[in-house]
């Protein structure tokens, strides 16, 4: 076994421990923090798999969230050491959309745009549309991140995007949608700009908008 499937075992089963020591011993050995971030994106949609089928419950989501969240901050101090954490290059309002509880994907997404250089403002989870109207309204963000682990988020996304629009903000924002259940139907349907199952995708994705809107 890999050290890679060993780490996203020991999150599965719920090791904090475990999760942890290999983090730290991967950081030491020098390994890219962004490889070690990479994992986690892939230990939450297997954990998101999970919930799914029944076979992890809202205790087993909230301590994987813990753990993933202090793998999080393990990693965030070595990006900055390595000078993966840039001068800020936009803003992003991100939340998970009313409905959802689950914030594993929505935090490492939110590391890793801190570490290509965005100002994140994180609104939780359950958020509902107005708030994310608020918000565009109050920090005038480059993008809209929206974050949803399981089906019916899909409808609190369209009901977002659409709050936006009916407040006159959808033209000032790029909207992105993420997480296990979001496909191009999902895009579509929720009238976004782009989706993705991957945070480094999704950074690469908001990075090229802001490059465009820079030319």
């Amino acid at each position: 076994m890999s050290v890679s499937e060993e780490f996203i075992k020991s999150i599965l089963e719920l090791d904090e421990r475990k999760a942890l020591e290999i983090a730290r011993r991967r950081l030491e050995a020098g390994e890219d923090p962004l490889k070690i971030l990479g994992d986690l994106t892939i230990a939450a949609d297997k954990i998101g798999e999970k919930y799914e089928k029944g076979e992890f419950f809202i205790a087993d989501l909230v301590m994987a969230g813990e753990i993933m969240k202090g793998i999080s901050e393990l990693v965030r101090p070595k990006l900055k050491e390595l000078g993966k954490v840039r001068e800020v290059v936009g803003k992003l309002v991100i939340g998970t959309v009313q409905g959802d509880i689950h914030d594993i994907g929505k935090n490492i997404a939110v590391t890793m745009a801190e570490a290509a250089g965005f100002e994140v403002i994180d609104l939780g989870v359950d958020v509902p549309p107005e708030k994310f109207v608020e918000a565009i309204k109050q920090y005038n963000p480059n993008i809209v991140g929206m974050s949803c682990l399981i089906t019916v988020g899909l409808e609190s996304m369209k009901k977002t995007v659409d709050a936006i629009k009916e407040a006159g903000l959808r033209d000032r924002v790029k909207i992105i949608i993420g997480g296990g259940r979001v496909d191009e139907y999902a895009k579509e349907y929720a009238g976004a700009d782009a989706w993705t199952n991957s945070a480094a995708e999704g950074v690469r994705i908001m990075l090229k908008w802001i490059r465009e809107k820079a030319r």
